[in-house]
């Protein structure tokens, strides 16, 4: 594959157009199709280049699929995935991954729970094995849910409860939905992570780890024949089970602002804000995709160029597109510097958007924020993780891995127009939630805060 796309040159302070071969991306990925009588489906990729293969799970499952009462289940299992089943003992499939030269990991989001691992060759077949066997018979005891469930919690203790960041993004999602499971974060509640019994684990694991709602990617040294016929015999007797209900999308429309102060003790005052936006699939997300290159990528961005460099009333400044299956979250976040207040640096934050709605953005920025999206997705074909980590998620997400070639033509066609459109569409006050940190001397001493909340009638204007 020959890619086109357009650099620049700091020295001459141009834009240059090259042509140029990514070998990452050299030919058409020739990704073969398995799929099981019990609805498992699996995809390889065979490539010899190096004796290495990596082997990736996704299961259709995330906080979404929770409810009050179980929320953070989805986590939790990701980590109980690695403590045994019928044939193989706890800390075994760790061992295996590692004495074969590799590494394992795993990781949950409001959408999907993904399981990977990259190992040398001769390790294959134990890995297929291995996998197959902690998708029919996962060890779920008392033991192993309670030892995670006090690992999960200290989790939550560090990146939520005494993380200033984390409490503070967990908070915009508590307010910013109302109706949709995306109210709660991957990490759950803590009462409810208390609350979760085993019974209600062992029909989660059946409904939400079925094979026919799985997608399995291997990627590397091997026979895909071979490869097939061992996925088959392994895999093959593992029942389908009736596939969960759909997630109901019940958010309504936001009404009106909110606002929330949050009194934490800290040092620097914060701010952060969410508009509510579109899915993943959205005709509309590449062009929020490639806003936040232009807002938030590098010290060159104009968020940061604002608000660190020319105001100098900001610490750190950024911004991120969460999009997800159903319709997500567009959030800003800034800390101020000493001496400067949270409504400065939401003011300001409002400035640059609204600089943008009025007058656009360049084409040279334009064309910054596509190369730097195209080289990013590029690098994910480098490695054999990269590419079967992206088969894997297209083909779950998305239901045919084929869409993995959409990605840059339609980040490609987005224009300068496009980007002032979506900013004067989603970033409208009413459909706009604030959370402001409100630093404290301590906890048993909410009088003594370093800046008052802002009074709503105080807060800054946006139209």
């Amino acid at each position: 594959m020959i890619i086109r796309t357009t650099i620049l040159s700091l020295g001459a302070g141009l834009l240059l157009s090259l042509v140029f071969r990514c070998p990452a991306a050299a030919q058409e990925l020739k990704v073969s199709r398995l799929k099981l009588d019990n609805g498992l489906v699996a995809l390889a990729v065979e490539d010899h280049t190096v004796p290495s293969v990596a082997y990736y799970t996704v299961f259709k499952v995330g906080s979404r699929n929770e409810r009050p009462g179980i929320t953070g289940l989805s986590h939790l299992f990701e980590h109980m995935m690695f403590n045994g089943s019928a044939k193989f003992a706890p800390k075994v499939f760790d061992n295996i991954i590692e004495a074969g030269g590799g590494d394992s990991n795993a990781f949950t989001t409001s959408d999907r729970t993904e399981y990977q691992e990259q190992f040398s060759t001769p390790t294959l077949d134990t890995v297929i094995a291995l996998e197959a066997d902690r998708m029919r018979a996962l060890k779920l005891d008392k033991q192993n849910i309670e030892q995670e469930r006090g690992i999960v919690k200290e989790e939550r203790r560090v990146n939520t409860d005494n993380n200033v960041g984390g409490a503070m993004n967990e908070i915009l999602e508590n307010s910013a939905f109302v109706a949709h499971p995306y109210h709660w974060d991957t990490i759950g509640f803590m009462k409810d992570i208390d609350a979760i019994r085993l019974e209600d684990a062992k029909e989660y694991f059946r409904i939400h780890y079925a094979p026919n709602n799985a997608v399995i990617t291997v990627v590397g040294d091997f026979d895909t024949k071979t490869l097939f016929a061992k996925i088959k015999a392994l895999y093959g007797d593992i029942k389908a089970q009736p596939l969960p209900r759909d997630v109901v999308n019940s958010e309504p429309p936001q009404p009106g602002e909110r606002r929330i102060s949050f009194h934490k003790p800290a040092e620097l005052p914060a701010i952060t804000f969410g508009y509510h936006t579109v899915t993943n699939r959205d005709a509309d997300n590449p062009a929020l995709d490639l806003l936040t290159t232009i807002l938030s990528h590098g010290e060159s961005a104009r968020l940061y160029r604002t608000l660190v460099y020319d105001k100098q009333i900001a610490a750190s400044v950024g911004a991120s597109n969460d999009s997800r299956e159903d319709p997500g979250l567009y959030i800003f976040y800034a800390q101020a510097q000493p001496g400067h207040t949270a409504l400065e640096c939401e003011t300001a934050i409002y400035g640059v958007l609204d600089d943008i709605r009025k007058n656009g953005v360049s084409e040279r920025e334009l064309q910054k924020a596509k190369n730097v999206e195209r080289i990013g997705y590029l690098d994910k074909f480098k490695t054999n993780l990269g590419r079967a980590g992206l088969v894997a998620e297209y083909e779950a997400n998305r239901g045919d891995w084929h869409t993995l070639y959409d990605y840059l033509p339609a980040h490609d066609k987005v224009t300068a127009a496009d980007i002032r459109r979506v900013v004067g569409k989603y970033f409208g006050e009413r459909n706009r939630t604030v959370v402001t940190l409100i630093p404290e001397k301590d906890a048993a001493d909410p009088s003594g805060s370093a800046e008052k909340p802002d009074a709503r009638s105080n807060a800054p204007e946006q139209k």
